[in-house]
């Protein structure tokens, strides 16, 4: 990228945008460049088109000048990368004032939205409508964009916590500045546009998730009916064997229907950070927290080495029923099986204090952990997970959390797996071994996305402050990535530094690499995000 390139595309992207949207000031530019661990790219400006004919513009003086750009929503990719692009030299496209609501429909149960919408602007705007509908949130951030969550294939608490499965007729800006629209979108008179995925002929949608083959600027994602009965469930399991007994017991319920949204299981390590920080004193200053500590915490805090979580959602009668079958699954495999409505979180909201006072247990500290997860289940979005990122830093987190500001280092590994007891155990031993062999709380998540098949979420936390943390984490999480892929336990989502190294068969990553040099010979957009170079050929071993 020449200077001389750069500065015209500036100027020219300025014509197009405003020059108020053109930013090149240093201290804006240091922060689109920290995530929560070590990165290295340089991002020379940053680009904010509000309107899809702007983007479209900026794209084509991109080609023209050969300038890459790397799009973003909102930026809270914490975890995997946060605003950081792939490749270092990329200007970035800032697409958080293309945040408009397009359309709506109530009976059919959509909404359309431009990327810059977010969790909280589309709950305010059902809210505001006093809608019956129900969005699906994820435990990010409030101003997470939907769209950008989507494209990564992220999922949530409800029956449609699969975002990508319950999205469809996507507007999408091509590298060289064309459109297309999916499914019967591409037809201006096509009365199901928003309703059925498919449409006609060969179905490109899932070319654009995870890729860099195009920008979406549109897309109808699918809202659920509130139901006449919501029950959320609670239950722990006290021995780290126990999780085969309750994932073998969890999977013929999600197959049946009996439980239709995505449930939950979070091991002793990933409840203790949701609910404060660090036990510095109690641990000596040292790290990581013992099991033997780990197990004195887990007795004060009244929770299992696994803990479990879920809703019910139907009529009454159906809810009921369900409530039955799944006390009769989990008999025998797990303890203090607890079912939680409305009322009854009101009633233990309202006694907490005098429970504790002839119990001996908190709680308060309790209800702090479980009522933001019971939104969540509801669509309600909340930050109160961003609390957990925290977990190795000596100062309290403030009242607006920023993870990239703060210094909290956090790494996300995200494997999946077959959805049978034997996998879920050998995942997670494989996992809590390594992890505190590199010096780090195994802070693991299941989830029970689908029938066949479970995603876990291994969180490596940590203060970015602390010299060598940044180095020990990312070869911890390298050393994850490989030793579960040799398993074969692959994530489905990776972070920036790990796009490259999707797998050794070279047949499919020829085909997207085809692809690509098809729709963007000059590689402009979002180089070496998941789809790597035609010259690149990494395994995920090479990594380690």
């Amino acid at each position: 990228m020449s200077q001389i390139n750069q500065t015209a595309a500036l100027r020219e992207w300025a014509q197009v945008v405003g020059a108020p949207h053109v930013i090149t000031a240093a201290s804006t530019l240091k922060d689109a460049e920290t995530g929560t661990f070590a990165t290295r790219h340089k991002v020379p400006a940053i680009v904010r088109p509000g309107t899809r004919a702007e983007l479209q513009e900026c794209m084509r003086i991109a080609c023209r000048r050969q300038i890459p750009v790397y799009p973003i929503s909102s930026g809270k990719n914490w975890g995997y990368g946060s605003r950081v692009p792939a490749s270092d030299g990329c200007v970035l496209l800032d697409l958080g004032r293309m945040n408009r609501i397009v359309d709506f429909n109530e009976d059919l149960a959509y909404v359309t939205v431009e990327p810059g919408v977010t969790q909280a602007q589309l709950f305010a705007f059902l809210k505001e409508r006093g809608s019956k509908l129900w969005m699906d949130a994820t435990g990010a951030s409030p101003d997470c964009s939907l769209i950008g969550n989507t494209m990564e294939r992220g999922f949530g608490h409800t029956p449609y916590g699969d975002h990508f499965a319950n999205s469809c007729g996507l507007e999408i800006v091509l590298p060289q500045g064309d459109v297309i629209e999916t499914g019967f979108a591409r037809y201006r008179n096509a009365k199901t546009s928003a309703l059925h995925r498919w449409g006609v002929g060969p179905t490109v949608d899932g070319l654009f998730s995870q890729s860099n083959l195009g920008i979406v600027t549109r897309m109808t994602i699918w809202l659920m009916p509130a139901p006449e009965c919501f029950q959320a469930y609670y239950f722990r399991c006290e021995t780290d064997e126990g999780l085969t007994a309750i994932v073998d017991a969890l999977r013929p319920l999600r197959m049946d229907g009996t439980i239709r949204s995505a449930s939950h299981i979070a091991n002793d390590y990933k409840v203790l950070a949701a609910v404060q920080q660090y036990p510095w004193e109690a641990a000596n200053g040292q790290t990581p927290l013992s099991r033997d500590l780990m197990a004195q915490f887990r007795q004060e805090a009244k929770i299992g080495v696994w803990n479990g979580s879920g809703a019910l959602y139907g009529t009454r009668a159906q809810v009921k029923e369900a409530r039955r079958l799944l006390r009769r699954a989990l008999a025998g495999k797990a303890a203090r099986l607890q079912f939680l409505d409305d009322r009854l979180l009101r009633l233990a909201s309202r006694f907490a204090k005098p429970y504790r006072w002839f119990s001996g247990w908190n709680l308060e500290r309790t209800l702090a952990v479980l009522k933001p997860v019971y939104g969540l289940m509801q669509g309600i979005p909340t930050d109160h997970p961003l609390f957990s990122t925290y977990w190795r830093k000596r100062t309290s987190p403030p009242a607006a959390m920023n993870p990239d500001r703060d210094g909290c280092g956090l790494l996300w590994c995200s494997p999946v797996a077959p959805n049978d007891g034997r996998s879920a155990q050998e995942l997670t031993g494989i996992a809590s071994e390594l992890v505190l062999r590199h010096g780090f709380e195994p802070a693991i998540s299941i989830t029970v996305l689908s029938d066949r098949a479970i995603s876990c979420i291994i969180s490596l936390g940590y203060d970015r402050e602390v010299a060598g943390e940044d180095e020990k984490a990312r070869r911890c999480y390298h050393e994850l990535l490989s030793t579960l892929a040799r398993h074969g336990y692959h994530s489905y989502r990776l972070g920036i530094d790990s796009m490259n190294a999707m797998g050794a068969d070279s047949t499919y990553s020829d085909f997207l690499q085809d692809v690509k040099h098809l729709l963007d010979p000059d590689g402009i957009l979002a180089p070496g995000r998941y789809i790597a170079p035609r010259s690149t050929r990494k395994s995920l071993t090479a990594l380690a």
